[in-house]
């Protein structure tokens, strides 16, 4: 094997070294520092929303959002059934129960045509979730919601920059989750925020994250509530601002390199990829992915990932949907129905190498790579 091309990597093409080696030699190395405060206020902006709280992960950020809104148990949260088990664990954290909705088969996102049917009187939020940074129809998805007078969480994880008809992602909804994990194009390592323009949202966002310590006053060691240490390290936080500062020049490297993805991989008989934005919307294209359709492609998924493999290029399988998952039915959740999109997604479906700065020549090598394989 002469190379191997990640599936992802970070790219860190910025002020990160520099901001950290301020961080860590002026001492502001825990939750309090210039660059935790910075780094919230821009990335808000960046996203059309006026507050942000820093937290440490994505799912963290999902738990907050849901506490901030006062779901807890006894309530349903709508999710889609093809996403990251984190959305829905979220939910559970709380104590209310993910009720599931299948994918569109050409977005892959929530199919919003079956969400009314989901909605019960104990339905409290819809929670959308921007597969592969394709923006769900949130025209659609707020309409059901301000008719049935729900919340709208945006889980934005893979959906920095993405854009729908104008607006950027987590500024459509109540209160919005984002990711800064590695492989995203906006990344801390570790990391997450939600963002929200509601202020009083946005105060208990920031009491729940500091174990209920009161928002103004001195800390007397007396807590109203349970409270969560959610913080972020103002170390963290700067290598977020660097990587805001950048953002757009890193949503361009994703696209472009989708779109070179896409010109070579449609033509290869029997591969399928999620449909292209429409007018007036931006896709991040958070990760390239592929699904093969068993009829015109020569070989199973399971044979394609081993065959690249063995060729030094790097995949990941798609998420499990969530009516499959043991810890769901454990829960108490409604595992039962149908989802045939969400389980041709995950039975046919797998990622390839998408770092931003991916080079031309990869991407050349992994398509060449795949059109030599369907020959065989």
């Amino acid at each position: 094997m002469d190379k191997f091309i990640p599936v992802c990597e970070p790219f860190l093409n910025g002020n990160e070294l520099k901001y950290v080696t301020d961080a860590v030699q002026t001492g502001w190395i825990s939750s309090s520092g210039k660059y935790v405060n910075e780094f919230e206020k821009q990335f808000a902006a960046y996203c059309g929303c006026e507050y942000g709280v820093a937290v440490c992960n994505g799912t963290i950020a999902l738990h907050l959002a849901l506490l901030a809104l006062g779901i807890g148990k006894g309530d349903e949260v709508i999710v889609p059934t093809f996403t990251m088990i984190a959305s829905a664990f979220a939910v559970c954290y709380t104590g209310a129960k993910p009720v599931f909705v299948d994918a569109d088969k050409e977005t892959w996102n929530m199919d919003v045509t079956k969400i009314e049917e989901k909605i019960t009187p104990r339905t409290k939020a819809i929670m959308p979730v921007h597969i592969f940074g394709k923006m769900c129809d949130m025209e659609a998805i707020c309409a059901i919601a301000k008719k049935h007078n729900l919340y709208v969480i945006e889980d934005a994880a893979e959906a920095h920059g993405a854009e729908y008809h104008g607006k950027k992602s987590g500024s459509f909804s109540d209160i919005a989750g984002f990711s800064f994990f590695a492989n995203k194009n906006i990344t801390t390592g570790e990391g997450g925020m939600v963002i929200t323009n509601k202020k009083e949202v946005y105060d208990r966002a920031r009491y729940f994250k500091n174990v209920c310590f009161p928002l103004d006053g001195p800390r007397n060691y007396n807590h109203d509530d349970i409270g969560y240490n959610y913080r972020m390290s103002n170390v963290v936080a700067a290598i977020g601002l660097a990587q805001v500062e950048k953002a757009d020049e890193y949503r361009e490297m994703r696209i472009r390199n989708h779109q070179y993805y896409r010109q070579q991989l449609l033509k290869i008989p029997g591969i399928i990829m999620q449909s292209e934005p429409e007018d007036g919307c931006i896709d991040v294209c958070w990760m390239n992915t592929i699904v093969l359709n068993p009829s015109l492609f020569h070989h199973t998924k399971e044979e394609t990932i081993v065959y690249l493999k063995e060729h030094g290029i790097d995949t990941r399988l798609l998420f499990n949907g969530m009516h499959r998952q043991k810890s769901m039915k454990d829960f108490g959740c409604d595992c039962s129905g149908n989802y045939p999109v969400s389980d041709w997604l995950t039975e046919n479906g797998f990622y390839l190498p998408s770092a931003s700065n991916l080079s031309k020549d990869d991407i050349d090598f992994i398509c060449n790579t795949l059109k030599e394989y369907q020959k065989i």
